[in-house]
């Protein structure tokens, strides 16, 4: 995926940036990972100070502004003592919205996954989901949150009823069982409910490991409440699918994950799964040429392990 760059930016936009972080850019580097074709770049000021500064305008995908927007709401509220960045600010204009953060000095956990760091990950998580229980920010449900994101077997099996859909490309086994994997995930709701306040996007892309032994969790928008251990169950399959260990055990040892009732965990597993493969069948979104076999590479994981999961209940 190709982002725009700073030095892309309309020249009255870069220095409204300037003038709300109160001295001039001296050096930016632009940042090329994650999923949005929006600006994202470290800046140091000419006082010294850092930044890191996100910018999109629907030129780039009509959908990414709402969610810069959406970002800045709970990064906005986020308290003080949570690892993430703080925001400096975020303004719009001329289309363009814009979010400043703190500039925070780490990089992304190593791929394929280290022993050592993913340990270090899940220790933070663990903390995470603590300290974010009650949510201390509004935030809406899960089930509102994820309402045009989750239930895509059920889509997928009234299109096929109706002809539109030959499941072409489809694993073989999800087609056989899409009925069953459709009643399965209808359950994602009261699944996944809950007062914790969670990312809703982990990844190692969305994590900076610091030089002082830090973990910090970044990029917010799709934040909402859920339960303890809805993170880490959509984290799994790209952990595994950038040469992590099986989901299985790291579920089982997370200490939020070990009063999970099995049936809310495969309903919400189920429309994971779901979602990512079901998405990475369609066109990519404008911008994202990228993303659709990022999906499909997690739906194969996720897909693997539901079906782990499901082997007393659903036989090839």
């Amino acid at each position: 995926m190709t982002r725009a760059s700073w030095a892309s930016l309309p020249h009255d936009l870069a220095a409204a940036v300037e003038a709300r972080l109160g001295a001039p850019v001296a050096r930016a580097v632009d940042q090329t990972g994650g999923f949005s074709p929006g600006v994202a770049a470290r800046l140091t000021l000419t006082d010294g100070r850092r930044a890191f500064v996100k910018a999109v305008s629907p030129t780039q995908n009509p959908d990414s502004p709402h969610i810069h927007r959406a970002e800045a709401r709970i990064a906005a509220d986020l308290p003080r003592d949570i690892p993430a960045p703080r925001l400096l600010d975020s303004f719009e204009q001329d289309d363009w919205v814009v979010l400043a953060f703190e500039d925070v000095p780490g990089r992304h956990p190593t791929d394929p996954w280290d022993a050592e760091e993913l340990r270090r990950v899940m220790d933070a998580l663990d903390g995470l989901a603590g300290r974010l229980t009650p949510s201390p920010v509004a935030a809406p449900p899960a089930a509102e949150r994820l309402a045009g994101s989750f239930g895509c077997w059920a889509e997928l099996a009234a299109d096929r009823d109706a002809g539109t859909d030959d499941l072409g490309g489809l694993d073989p086994w999800a087609a056989a069982h899409l009925d069953d994997l459709a009643a399965l995930e209808s359950g994602w709701p009261q699944a996944v409910a809950g007062d914790t306040l969670v990312h809703g996007d982990l990844r190692a892309d969305n994590i900076l490991l610091t030089p002082d032994g830090r973990v910090v969790f970044v990029d917010w928008p799709w934040a909402c409440t859920s339960t303890p251990w809805f993170d880490l169950l959509c984290m799994l399959p790209s952990i595994v699918m950038q040469g992590g260990p099986e989901p299985e055990g790291l579920f089982a040892a997370h200490p939020p994950a070990r009063d999970a009732h099995p049936e809310a965990v495969d309903a919400a597993l189920a429309a994971l799964t779901g979602m990512f493969l079901v998405h990475a069948r369609r066109p990519a979104p404008p911008g994202l040429p990228t993303l659709r076999a990022f999906q499909r590479a997690q739906g194969d994981a996720a897909l693997s392990w539901l079906r782990t999961r499901l082997r007393p209940t659903l036989h090839a």
